[in-house]
């Protein structure tokens, strides 16, 4: 058998519970792939993002590449939280610092007798402005209208922020995914209203006092290579942020986001915005990852 063999581990990402969450393959020598074959790869295992592990440098522990299907992303969330407990364990790290395409991300890990249970990510601030085909993707959606308005947020990827009306009209959500993938290489956030003050406390969130609100979303990304995603780090920033600037969530507390759970992947990230909302100090993302397959891939 002709090519190469090279190593990687599966994580279930935003998740303490296997076959949840999102997947994610973590190449951990990636430096051994040519480039020319990391989106053929990222194609053939199929999964929402595919993450390839490269030397670091002075500023950065590691360098990640992050595919999904269909092409590569400046940054993504949950590949950057899996890799980071991925590089956090193999080099008994307690904060990983990646280089993305976006720039470098901070991971801060927290562990219980010696194993990672959380991990916190600073992400890269993001720009908003309006969509400006907002009555295209409604209508792809099968929605009367957003209960907030509908903006884009890039912080590398672009998501697009709809407003459901609530969690059951969210639940039956059946988009046109053709016409969806016509906008363009977009995650499309549909969210249900936030529920201030609901839940229980989030690991990484702060002092027990310290209750989340809590949100439902999905997350369509047809555009990508990707239907519907169970969990979505690098959406998950701005849609505090979009709750924020429009006054359904507190800057400062914890923003508990369920995904997933209509696809059978129920997942959980925590979100929050540190400083005003029209001007942002700081946006962190954090969950749980666990690892459920190691493996070898012939390529090259």
């Amino acid at each position: 058998m002709a090519g190469s063999t090279h190593p990687y581990t599966v994580l279930d990402v935003f998740t303490d519970t296997p076959l949840t969450g999102n997947p994610l393959a973590v190449f951990t020598a990636g430096e051994l792939i040519p480039s020319r074959l990391m989106q053929a790869v990222a194609r053939e295992l199929h999964l929402s993002e595919t993450v390839f592990l490269l030397p670091g440098d002075g500023e950065a522990d590691a360098t990640v590449r992050i595919f999904t299907p269909q092409s590569e992303l400046p940054f993504a969330g949950h590949p950057v939280l899996g890799a980071a407990f991925v590089v956090g364990a193999e080099h008994e790290l307690e904060r990983v610092r990646l280089r993305t395409g976006a720039g470098i991300v901070p991971v801060t890990l927290m562990r219980e007798h010696g194993a990672i249970v959380f991990g916190e990510m600073e992400q890269p601030l993001p720009s908003v402005c309006a969509f400006d085909r907002a009555g295209e993707l409604l209508s792809a959606l099968g929605v009367d209208g957003s209960l907030l308005p509908v903006e884009a947020y890039t912080n590398g990827p672009t998501h697009v922020m709809v407003g459901v009306a609530d969690v059951s009209g969210l639940g039956v959500l059946e988009p046109d995914l053709a016409a969806i993938a016509k906008l363009g290489p977009l995650g499309i956030d549909c969210f249900a209203a936030c529920d201030p003050g609901v839940g229980s406390p989030a690991p990484g969130a702060g002092s027990p006092a310290d209750v989340p609100a809590r949100v439902r979303c999905r997350v369509f990304c047809p555009g990508l290579g990707v239907p519907e995603d169970p969990a979505t780090g690098s959406a998950a920033g701005p849609l505090a942020l979009h709750l924020a600037r429009h006054g359904r969530y507190s800057p400062g507390g914890a923003l508990e986001i369920i995904q997933g759970a209509e696809i059978g992947r129920p997942s959980r990230l925590v979100a929050r915005v540190e400083g005003p909302p029209d001007s942002p100090a700081r946006i962190t993302v954090g969950g749980s990852a666990v690892v459920v397959a190691e493996g070898w891939l012939r390529a090259g």
